[in-house]
């Protein structure tokens, strides 16, 4: 979102994103243009199922970007097939990160960033650009609110429902307003607001996280399979908690288990002292 917001002062700039983007581009980069479209090679599950790919809305979407004579198109996921995509718009310039070959597609190829975290991947197109991305900051705040979301997309990175409850009696023994939020929160629309009311976000490693540090909220991570070095909110007072160790981290939303112990092995009473000391901090 920091380079969609900055690519908008220099450019007309498209966003090819899931029908979710919309909402977020409204509040936070009102000035980009939203195609919907579900990739399907970002699908958790079934990505390398071509022939079950929706290939009629593939072609009616690339005919729909062509028409729009795009000068450059960027990608900052490693992925050949995104490539190949973005390869049929008709860009005159096709920039990313190459993989498995997939730098004959592209006008310039980036190397990888050092670190690993996405917004990293972000930074370097822009440096492509000599733009230089501000870092997010926090809002001004001497409320005691809480916003507490317990949900994900992936059920290996939710933390249970009771210990989450248990927390936030916790913090209201503290002194803190906490509100208790779950993935049927009402719309995206209605998150957004939630999320800008509060003073502070607690919740696991899923989009609310990220939403709530664009907002200048500091957040708490819960991690379970993912690593904090590869998807913590960039905020500067983000805090986090990594999840039990296990060989097979980063595993990417599935388990090799009955059960992910990475993130049931966090108890409450450990996660409540570190958020505890988070807060104090």
């Amino acid at each position: 979102m920091p380079f969609l917001r900055h690519a908008s002062q220099h450019a007309k700039v498209t966003l090819l994103a899931k029908p979710h983007a919309a909402p977020l581009l409204r509040r936070f980069a009102p000035d980009v243009k939203h195609v919907p479209f579900i990739a399907p090679w970002t699908a958790f599950q079934g990505k390398y199922r071509f022939h079950e790919w929706p290939w009629s809305e593939i072609r009616a979407t690339l005919r729909r970007l062509r028409d729009q004579h795009f000068t450059h198109a960027v990608s900052a996921r490693p992925d050949p097939r995104e490539h190949f995509f973005l390869s049929r718009v008709g860009a005159s310039k096709l920039i990313g990160f190459p993989r498995a070959g997939s730098g004959l597609l592209l006008n310039r190829s980036l190397s990888r960033p050092q670190n690993p975290h996405r917004v990293s991947a972000w930074r370097q197109i822009a440096a492509h650009f000599d733009w230089k991305l501000a870092p997010q900051v926090s809002k001004e705040s001497a409320g005691r609110h809480i916003a507490i979301h317990t949900g994900a997309a992936q059920t290996v990175r939710c933390w249970p429902q009771e210990r989450f409850e248990q927390i936030a009696a916790q913090l209201r023994d503290l002194g803190w307003t906490v509100s208790m939020i779950d993935d049927s929160h009402g719309d995206l629309d209605t998150l957004i607001t939630t999320l800008a009311n509060a003073d502070r976000f607690i919740g696991n490693d899923s989009g609310p996280g990220h939403i709530a540090a664009l907002l200048g909220v500091p957040t708490f991570t819960i991690f379970g399979p993912q690593l904090p070095e590869n998807f913590a909110p960039q905020q500067p007072q983000a805090g986090w908690i990594e999840g039990a160790p296990c060989p097979h981290k980063p595993c990417f939303d599935s388990c090799r288990f009955d059960r992910p112990h990475c993130i049931l092995d966090l108890t409450t009473k450990t996660v409540s002292e570190r958020v505890v000391n988070w807060l104090n901090a």
